[in-house]
């Protein structure tokens, strides 16, 4: 049995970690003292008694965190802090046995963003076969339910008294600096950070993520079928990434919501000859963060990666 220690495990993250911890008996779960949780010396104790630590902080308190730690302890982070150092793995073992490998063997894993997670589920693979080059000029654009912005959000989308526009979907990241872009552009390797178009809307959980391709401009003239069993054959052997067959969608809308509460991704590719559309839809407290660090811990442990999963 791994003991194991959430920092921030208020949080809504935090909360769906648990969640899924619900019914596992190999993890014996460290619980801080309400009142001490932003006491250091008690987060120092906590983290260096577990054998596993998650963080479930805003990068400043996660940074904090990790100085705390010694180096017997693991830690998966699912703040943004770490997701571009080379010296951690990046939690997203479906891109490749090297990033498999990395997440075994690391004492530190940061868990991918949930916008980044759809985005690169897609641009990876593209770029890593020579289908897309890398000074593409991505555009990519996203929905997604608004759970992902935090407990503030959510209070003020429950709320009674809350104002008309949040009926509609609120388009923001105005200024093209949302945090996710510095890994969506390293990890693809990509030349140049794509635009990006991310959107909170009236549901809870949810989100697709779509990338629109310029047949024209790929490193030759590739049709959607050839897209899809591109990357059919890369994701072959994942169990939570799925490629849509041709002809879905079969109503020819894709709901964003449709997966929530799973640790699922399911890619889709649609077009025509000049243009087609890819899209990722993921739970973004699942595969896009709660489902995704439970994964990381999972192939850290040398467990079955599902674990608590399906």
């Amino acid at each position: 049995m791994v003991k194991v220690y959430i920092d921030g495990q208020e949080g809504t993250t935090g909360l769906k970690i648990l969640e899924r911890f619900e019914g596992r008996n190999d993890i014996e779960l460290l619980k801080i003292d309400e009142d001490k949780r932003k006491d250091n010396d008690e987060r120092r104790k906590m983290i260096n008694s577990s054998d596993f630590t998650f963080l479930c902080l805003p990068d400043a308190a996660a940074k904090e965190a990790v100085a705390l730690a010694g180096d017997k302890v693991r830690i998966i982070d699912a703040s943004t802090a770490h997701r571009t150092n080379p010296d951690w793995a990046y939690g997203f073992p479906e891109l490749g046995a090297d990033f498999r490998r990395k997440i075994e063997n690391s004492s530190r894993t940061a868990v991918p963003g949930c916008y980044a997670s759809g985005f690169i589920s897609m641009v990876y693979p593209l770029v890593k076969l020579g289908i897309m080059p890398e000074d593409y000029p991505v555009t990519c654009h996203a929905v997604s339910g608004y759970s992902g912005a935090g407990k503030k959000a959510i209070a003020a989308y429950e709320s009674e008294n809350r104002p008309d526009e949040f009926d509609s979907p609120r388009q923001y990241a105005l200024t093209q600096l949302h945090k996710h872009l510095p890994e969506m552009q390293k990890i693809c390797g990509l030349s140049y950070e794509p635009a990006f178009n991310p959107l909170v809307c009236d549901y809870f959980s949810g989100m697709v993520v779509s990338l629109p391709v310029h047949t024209r401009l790929l490193t030759k003239k590739y049709s959607a079928d050839d897209i899809r069993k591109a990357l059919c054959e890369f994701y072959s052997d994942a169990y939570f990434v799925n490629v849509m067959p041709e002809g879905e969608p079969q109503d020819g809308f894709i709901g964003a919501n449709n997966i929530s509460g799973t640790n699922l991704m399911q890619i889709f590719v649609n077009g025509n000859d000049e243009r087609l559309i890819l899209c990722s839809r993921l739970d973004n407290l699942g595969k896009g963060a709660s489902g995704a660090a439970v994964q990381c811990l999972n192939i850290m442990m040398g467990i079955d990666e599902k674990t608590g999963l399906i």
